[in-house]
């Protein structure tokens, strides 16, 4: 190991490369589960990664891709093997106004590469609550959805091009910045979602969008879920394009985030089986704000809200998403467990009245917690942790129901280390084959992330 280290030292630099008491610090130093990494590698270069990783191919050394470590699976625990942060390689290369496109270096943050397009009146629409460390590479890596989805699509459909370095060192360079290429098959999409097991992503041309000069935020108090679809599916109807949100959140959800240690407080008169957050971005801000009000006005009349508070100034739709930002309040009351799933909207009451049922049945007084972005099927679920050895027994009824409703047991997170023993209850033999055919393709040696996604 002291040879694979001197070796890597050599290739990256003295700052290319922390080992022993300051790997151990580093990876402390988050709130995911890293392990112990036998050294990080910090690249401040695609050629640098290419070096990095030839040395550990030939060593037969395990690598483990980081981001920002704000994932949820467990996907960059490093335990034993090298970590490669990509943390010195944050630049934004080029804003093409004209093309309206973002060419940027795979470590750069989130949130930095939203405000520099946005200096430039433009829009990354991809928005996660973890937008300050989530990096780029990163969103690519899981093909991260967020809060707009329900407009803009996934990662994928933000990234037109991107280069990327496989175990061996090859760098593939497929910096296409063109919306139409048809040449050949795109490879960019084997490493999108991929969670750093067939390739590192080292840089990315990402698709950019008007930036808005209207955004609109009500907060709306709804009785029955049969409303939420109906609701949905009006406000799409009557706002021409311009809806960019529908988050939905369970009273459970609600009462956390408007009660004391929270700072938020309820922002209705009523109290709701279900609140939801709908936003709007346009180009009149008059026009946009009277078609939202008329639309909210008529989804009263056909009685689908009962209670509807509507954003007045930029700080009351600030105060309005921080409640459904506040996703810390789930963990107050002690250990949790966090699931992100995928459903038909027409099987999600169904699915959590089932739920809460099974859970209380296996570890009665466990408190669930609903709340997602219903408006593309995503579900975020926090089941309290009551019983540190009913962790399996709860994931097997989770996933299980998931299951039998034919969902997703990951919408949006990955699967990582977390989620990998239950992939064949998403995906059928023969996509797995596949799977495993490709990384044996691209990665025979299994150093890049290896036990991510694919067991074994």
């Amino acid at each position: 190991m002291d040879d694979l280290i001197s070796k890597l030292r050599a290739a990256l630099g003295d700052r290319g490369v922390l080992a022993g008491d300051d790997a151990r610090d580093a990876a402390a130093q988050t709130w995911s589960r890293l392990g112990v990494p036998l050294g990080i590698l910090r690249p401040a270069s695609t050629a640098e990664v290419s070096a990095a990783l030839k040395i550990a191919h030939a060593a037969g050394a395990a690598v483990v891709p980081w981001g920002g470590r704000t994932g949820l699976v467990d996907g960059a625990q490093a335990e034993g093997a090298l970590a490669l942060s990509l943390e010195r390689m944050t630049a934004i290369e080029e804003i093409d106004v004209e093309a309206s496109t973002l060419t940027v270096q795979a470590g750069c943050p989130l949130q930095t590469a939203c405000e520099a397009v946005e200096a430039r009146h433009l829009l990354l629409p991809l928005d996660l609550g973890s937008r300050g460390s989530a990096t780029i590479g990163g969103t690519i890596s899981t093909n991260a959805g967020g809060n707009r989805v329900l407009r803009y699509g996934m990662m994928r459909d933000m990234v037109l091009g991107l280069e990327a370095v496989l175990a061996d060192g090859t760098v593939v360079t497929a910096l296409n910045g063109l919306i139409k290429n048809n040449a050949g098959y795109d490879i960019k999409q084997l490493f999108i979602g991929s969670e750093g097991t067939l390739g590192v992503v080292t840089r990315a041309v990402l698709r950019l969008r008007p930036q808005a000069l209207s955004q609109d935020v009500a907060l709306l108090g709804v009785e029955r879920f049969d409303d939420l679809p109906r609701l949905l599916r009006h406000l799409e109807r009557r706002l021409g394009g311009t809806l960019s949100a529908f988050e939905v959140m369970w009273k459970s959800f609600h009462d956390l985030v408007t009660t004391e240690p929270a700072k938020g407080r309820p922002l209705l008169s009523g109290d709701y089986p279900y609140y939801v957050l709908v936003e709007t971005l346009g180009a009149d801000p008059a026009a946009d704000a009277e078609r939202l009000e008329a639309a909210l006005a008529e989804a009263a009349e056909l009685d689908l809200i009962a209670d509807a508070v509507f954003a007045r100034s930029e700080t009351q739709a600030k105060a309005i998403w921080a409640l459904r930002d506040d996703v810390a309040q789930v963990a107050r009351d002690g250990p949790i467990l966090t699931f992100d799933v995928s459903l038909k909207i027409s099987a999600m009451e169904t699915y959590v009245a089932e739920l809460e049922a099974a859970l209380q049945t296996r570890c009665p007084g466990t408190r669930l917690v609903v709340f997602g972005h219903l408006g593309d099927g995503n579900l975020h679920l926090i089941v309290s942790l009551r019983d540190r050895d009913a962790r399996a027994a709860i994931e097997e009824i989770v996933y299980g129901l998931v299951r039998a409703q034919q969902g997703s047991i990951s919408a949006e997170h990955g699967i990582g280390l977390q989620k990998r023993d239950y992939l064949g209850w998403t995906r059928n033999p023969a996509e797995i084959a596949v799977m495993r055919t490709l990384k044996t393709a691209l990665d025979p040696k299994n150093i890049l992330n290896p036990g991510k996604v694919l067991a074994g």
